[in-house]
């Protein structure tokens, strides 16, 4: 699945979301379902590859602000929720995660501490596709490993930029400075 076809998918899946009421994560498994298997692994690959992008220190710790903290899991889902917003959004997060200080999102976290953009259930959007259609819960698992065989998957360590402290509030306001603004308040240094 090409780049364009991903994102029309998670454009369709936010669409059908948005006109039914739905949440997104179940508009994207019922939209995965109408697709051949091969398909969803392919979805799975380009999801994979996207998701592994965002595998940085500045995402990260605009993670950090929007959720108040952010684990290893919570950014994990964190970077599922930005695709989840679909390829503006994600494509903005990629140049510059301060740029999320303007998504209605981060705005509405720093007044109420919602988590709309940590969104787990989209981590899962292919396996439980899968086994809708098989019936059975590995399926997907198994299919992913007969398709990336163990000794074809030596992880690389992420190249993720220079790391800093997060609970460093200076230097938030230096490296995010309007997300921690919006998160952290006006800069007192």
């Amino acid at each position: 699945m090409d780049t364009d076809r991903f994102w029309q998918l998670i454009d369709a899946a936010r669409s059908t979301a948005a006109d039914g009421g739905e949440p997104f994560d179940e508009a994207l498994v019922r939209l995965l379902t109408e697709r051949p298997r091969q398909e969803i692994l392919e979805y799975a690959e380009r999801f994979d590859a996207l998701h592994d992008a965002l595998y940085r220190w500045d995402v990260w710790a605009a993670a950090y602000l929007i959720g108040g903290g952010c684990s290893d899991d919570s950014f994990t889902d964190f970077r599922a929720g930005v695709i989840a917003q679909g390829r503006d959004w994600y494509e903005r997060v990629a140049a510059g995660p301060d740029s999320l200080a303007s998504h209605p999102g981060a705005v509405a976290a720093a007044r109420d501490g919602s988590d709309a953009l940590f969104r787990e259930e989209v981590n899962y959007a292919a396996a439980e596709a899968f086994e809708r259609l098989t019936g059975d819960r590995d399926s997907f698992y198994t299919a992913w490993s007969d398709r990336h065989p163990a000794d074809a998957r030596r992880p690389s360590e992420p190249d993720m930029g220079e790391d800093f402290d997060f609970d460093d509030d200076a230097e938030m306001h230096r490296r995010l400075p309007r997300l921690a603004a919006l998160h952290l308040g006006p800069d007192g240094a």
